[in-house]
């Protein structure tokens, strides 16, 4: 949206809290002419320029929760501007009163914070702060060893959504699998969901003229939102029953030539290594051939293509091209010129997206409702339950105390007070209920809901059910619409291993595992003093304080060998942050600051691997400094992401990155 519209929209959607507030305390609407006067103030040169502006701003009211009524004097014809006035219903356009005990509170605020780094997690942050304004705040307790993440599949899945949500088409260029050719494609999106562990888009594919299933993983492009290609989804559409259609792929024998003694991870999964052996029957000792099961050349390929030149793939020539494809990205990528950046006004911590007028607005339309059901908090904590600087908040309530009906005397304006550090309103004029829900807020909900159903110890319980029928309730049409959003599977693979972790935590007990580290291809033995579970999709992690590393470390359940207690009380002292989610990695002072430049396609790694800095880039990505304590795995890093991600300092690791990639191609260029 352009900074001249979005500056519009925000004097629109300004004067409408007054506009609202005389509303909802009158039976008439208002005539176009009075709109024009009052809303628009001159903006429009004409009446056919102002009709446009009204008809594109009605739609974009919608998307903030408010439908727009037409209302015609009796026995007159609604196409008659002069009979015909427009008005916002005063309970149509509210969320029902959602009344939620406790265990049902625990469940929603899990289901929320899947979305930590997703587009929908501030759309969740939103829906759960109307629902504190409807129903009340709640103390309540997240269930121990139950933290749950969903990651999307990059920034592919944060365009899609949009588009998805705004019903409009997008174009991509995706790797087919029948041909293993990159093609453009037109798609008009109906819904996206998880399965079989990868990320799928279900769409009408336009230049096939049907419905097709795009696997994400096979983007090899941004994503483009065509936002003049509008389309209607199919009624009643659901992703999920979709995705069930599904086969699942079926299993392949992969040929590979890996170094004796490397990859411990692959090795654990192929056959007996055998020596390779030439035409004539003579063995090269330089390797180890394995066979690799397998379903999907993509997910292998991104793989093998992290293990540079201690692995060559044999066979098939379907997975050996993956690998090359990789590779060759990764290599051209790095050699292309290193574009202008500075860090010089760049934020620190998180990337987040740039405040606009419309975030302003939305939060302004919470912000009435939270303080009434919620009187006398302090400021800085509605600050922080909003997202926002104690300014930014003081900002808002400056300009809601200036509110009211128009033309009004003082007693009908908004009231609200904050002295002493508390905020106070003693006078709502009406808004006193939030928006209902929007589709993403009640996609970002619903959806989690779903995704928690593969936790047993909260399918189980009654709270997780409960919840999803008020919410469903309370969503209505939106809430219909979150079918076309579906999460992974979030159960364990593992739950022996989850029980253990789980009792050992619960007793306060220590536990010996044998572990085996990919990035440093090794088998460990530790001892260690579990402190919590989470998850990232269906991937289980257990953050615990290592004896034999003297700190805080994150273990995969897959990647354990062998756990049990060791008969010992846990004694390090050391407790969880109390953040949530728990992080994969804590960066430390002593850790190398290593600056990486990631394309539009992989911009949202600076937020996995927690960048401190990042600098945007005129074509959507970004240069980040981000802390690593180990970095000897970073060419690996390099060369998983297939042209998406390069190392540009210190220049060390840059040039260990090149070389590992040049290594790799050169043993196909020998074969």
């Amino acid at each position: 949206m352009s900074a001249q519209r979005t500056e519009r929209l925000l004097n629109l959607l300004i004067a409408l809290l007054n506009l609202l507030i005389a509303l909802l305390n009158s039976r008439f609407g208002l005539r176009r002419s009075e709109l024009r006067e009052k809303i628009y103030a001159g903006g429009a040169a004409s009446d056919a320029a102002f009709g446009r502006m009204f008809e594109r701003d009605k739609n974009d009211l919608r998307d903030f929760g408010f439908d727009v009524e037409t209302v015609t004097d009796l026995g007159w014809s609604s196409d008659d501007p002069g009979t015909t006035r427009y008005r916002i219903g005063k309970e149509s356009n509210r969320l029902p009163d959602v009344e939620l005990t406790p265990d049902e509170w625990a469940v929603l605020l899990l289901a929320s914070q899947l979305w930590e780094q997703a587009a929908l997690g501030t759309a969740a942050s939103n829906a759960l702060r109307k629902l504190q304004a409807a129903g009340g705040l709640a103390d309540v307790e997240l269930p121990a060893g139950v933290q749950p993440r969903i990651k999307p599949a990059g920034q592919a899945f944060e365009d899609l959504v949009a588009a998805m949500h705004a019903q409009h088409a997008v174009r991509f260029l995706y790797l087919a699998g029948s041909t293993g050719r990159e093609e453009e494609r037109i798609v008009e999106p109906w819904g996206l969901g998880s399965r079989f562990g990868q990320w799928y888009l279900v769409g009408f594919d336009r230049g096939r003229g049907a419905k097709r299933f795009f696997r994400l993983s096979r983007f090899t492009s941004a994503v483009t939102i065509l936002d003049r290609e509008a389309f209607t989804p199919p009624a009643g559409f659901n992703v999920r029953a979709e995705l069930n259609t599904l086969p699942e792929l079926p299993v392949s024998d992969a040929v590979v030539d890996v170094h004796p003694g490397k990859l411990l991870g692959l090795r654990k999964r192929a056959a007996a290594a055998v020596p390779p052996s030439d035409a004539n029957g003579k063995s090269d000792g330089g390797w180890d051939r394995l066979t690799v099961p397998y379903r999907d050349a993509e997910v292998l390929g991104e793989e093998l293509a992290s293990y540079g030149p201690h692995v060559r793939v044999v066979a098939p020539a379907e997975l050996s091209a993956a690998v090359q494809r990789r590779l060759a990205n990764a290599a051209a990528f790095l050699a292309t010129p290193v574009p202008p950046y500075s860090f010089a006004h760049a934020g620190t911590g998180k990337r987040t997206r740039k405040r606009t007028s419309e975030d302003q607005l939305k939060r302004m339309l919470q912000l009435v409702p939270f303080l009434v059901r919620n009187q006398g908090l302090p400021i800085d904590e509605v600050a922080e339950r909003f997202g926002v600087t104690r300014q930014e908040l003081e900002g808002d309530l400056l300009i809601l105390i200036c509110s009211g009906l128009p033309q009004g005397y003082p007693d009908e304006l908004l009231d609200i007070q904050w002295e002493e550090g508390h905020v106070f309103i003693s006078q709502s004029m009406e808004l006193n209920r939030p928006v209902r829900f929007t589709v993403d807020e009640a996609c970002a909900l619903l959806t989690g809901l779903e995704t928690l159903n593969g936790l047993p110890e909260l399918a189980e319980g009654s709270a997780l059910e409960s919840v999803t029928l008020k919410l469903m309730a309370a969503a209505g049409e939106e809430g219909l619409r979150a079918a076309a959003l579906s999460g992974p599977e979030v159960g364990p693979g593992n739950s022996a291993n989850l029980e253990v972790i789980r009792d050992a935590i619960a007793s306060g007990s220590q536990l010996h595992l044998v572990y085996l580290s990919a990035q440093q291809d090794t088998l460990s033995e530790r001892d260690v003093d579990p402190l919590r579970l989470y998850s990232l999709d269906n991937t289980w992690y257990f953050e615990a304080y290592c004896h034999s590393a003297a700190g805080l470390r994150n273990f995969r359940l897959d990647r354990i060998e062998d756990l049990a207690p060791n008969g010992n009380p846990v004694s390090s002292g050391i407790k969880p942050d109390g953040g949530f989610p728990a992080k994969l990695f804590t960066p430390n002072d002593d850790d190398t600051l290593v600056t990486v430049h990631l394309t539009a396609r992989g911009s949202g790694l600076a937020d996995d691997y927690y960048a401190e800095r990042t600098a945007p880039l005129e074509d959507g990505g970004v240069v980040a400094e981000i802390r690593f304590g180990n970095t000897s795995w970073l060419p690996m890093f390099v060369a998983q992401h297939g042209g998406t991600a390069r190392i540009l300092e210190p220049e060390v690791l840059a040039r260990g990155s090149r070389d590992w990639i040049e290594a790799a191609l050169a043993q196909y260029d020998n074969g």
